[in-house]
């Protein structure tokens, strides 16, 4: 029961982090629940061409150089390397394509907002494999008690037992890490989109592909890792990495002044021109009745 138990909070834990994170920076920040939207949005967006690329395109290419998961360990570094770099170029230009063209008024360009933003791109993948994993966890525990001979075709009944015996024999800790690597994710999410922020903040292209080399290597230690160094020490990497991306958000935080969030003609002072004004005899004599 209990590993019946650990494996619905693990899907649920993914499904919910985003969810709640969303309610505390709306509380917190101020932000409404729009830009997390559009985050969401953009992730879907970016997959619709970042999916069939890897298919069509980055897949066959590397069919056509012999490289393969299962070559040398300098292929294994240049397949991490496409594969992050894929994954890196797509997601991060999303978010600049979003930024350039439709988050342009300047209170959808403040950090908090970037925080916002940041939580519905990485949370709405979060959403989507938490779904996933309920529906395999489902699954799996059908099959668990059935007889696989009568559901599985027999070229596929090997296999289909081992997968069902491997996803049950994992201890309950192996079994959390879904959730652990989803909020890592969310984390380098919510950083990434803050470097972005910075191209229009600081008007500097460099910050795009500033996010694009961290979302490269992120992506290139978990594909390396998962094939080399195993789940654990690949985890403890990306939670490593997940903690750097704090550390960014918070050197680039800025506080939010009026000036961010409206045009400079009106934040200006509706006493300023009193202000500017020399003091006169005439001025003396009307600010008496005042």
């Amino acid at each position: 029961m209990f590993d019946i138990v650990i494996r619905v909070l693990n899907a649920l834990l993914m499904i919910a982090m985003p969810l709640v994170l969303g309610v505390y920076l709306s509380k917190k920040q101020g932000t409404g629940w729009r830009l997390f939207g559009i985050g969401a949005v953009t992730f879907i967006a970016s997959q619709v061409l970042h999916i069939p690329f890897n298919a069509w395109v980055l897949n066959p290419l590397l069919e056509t150089l012999g490289l393969s998961f299962t070559g040398t360990t300098v292929q294994l570094i240049v397949l991490a390397l496409l594969f992050g770099l894929s994954a890196g170029v797509f997601e991060e230009t999303s978010r600049y394509v979003v930024y350039r063209f439709w988050l342009k008024k300047p209170l959808d360009r403040t950090w908090r907002s970037a925080l916002m933003f940041g939580a519905g791109h990485g949370g709405i993948e979060s959403i989507i494999l938490g779904v996933l994993a309920l529906v395999a966890f489902i699954q799996l525990l059908v099959y668990r008690n059935a007889d696989l001979s009568a559901i599985v075709p027999a070229d596929q009944l090997e296999l289909a037992m081992s997968q069902v015996e491997t996803y049950w024999s994992l201890p309950w800790y192996a079994a959390l890490l879904g959730a652990v690597e989803r909020a890592a994710a969310i984390s380098f999410h919510l950083s990434a989109t803050v470097l972005v922020l910075q191209v229009f903040r600081r008007r500097n292209i460099l910050w795009l592909f500033f996010a694009i080399g961290l979302h490269t290597l992120l992506d290139a230690v978990a594909v390396f890792g998962m094939q080399t160094w195993g789940m654990y020490i690949t985890e403890a990497l990306i939670v490593g990495l997940a903690i750097f991306s704090l550390g960014i958000i918070f050197l680039l935080r800025e506080p939010t002044e009026l000036s961010d969030i409206l045009p400079p003609e009106e934040t200006q002072s509706p006493f300023s021109e009193i202000q500017s004004q020399e003091p006169t005899i005439e001025n003396l004599e009307d600010s008496r009745y005042v």
